[in-house]
């Protein structure tokens, strides 16, 4: 077994751990991110129907200029004050975070500490 898929089946070891707990309703929806090499993405997700209620990503349009790299502290900062600006848009100002499985620092921290500046709370 590879370091890579050791690493790939910790992390869903950890996922799994993490959503057996967190659960989005339809008054706390989940915020829920993810990260690759290149970019990192955040999404509010009500988990009861399955729908998206609101999206932010290195490569959205409002975004895609912004950053040098998508895969910095300082594009998941931008992320996290877009998501949480357009969850005040859209009335959403509690939610449940789920970090998916990737350890809590860097760019995962860097975007929620942004979005909890930009007056979202969890």
């Amino acid at each position: 077994m590879s370091v890579a898929s050791m690493r790939r089946q910790a992390r869903r070891k950890r996922q799994v751990r993490v959503r057996r707990k967190i659960r989005g309703t339809e008054g706390l929806p989940r915020l829920c991110v993810f990260r690759s090499a290149r970019h990192i993405y955040a999404q509010i997700i009500e988990d009861t129907t399955g729908r998206t209620l609101a999206a932010a990503s290195t490569v959205s349009k409002d975004l895609k200029g912004q950053a040098n790299h998508g895969g910095n502290a300082e594009a998941a900062k931008a992320v996290g004050a877009s998501i949480a600006r357009i969850a005040l848009e859209r009335d959403i100002k509690q939610v449940v975070f789920d970090r998916n499985g990737f350890l809590y620092h860097g760019r995962v921290k860097a975007l929620a500490e942004a979005a909890r500046e930009s007056g979202l709370s969890f």
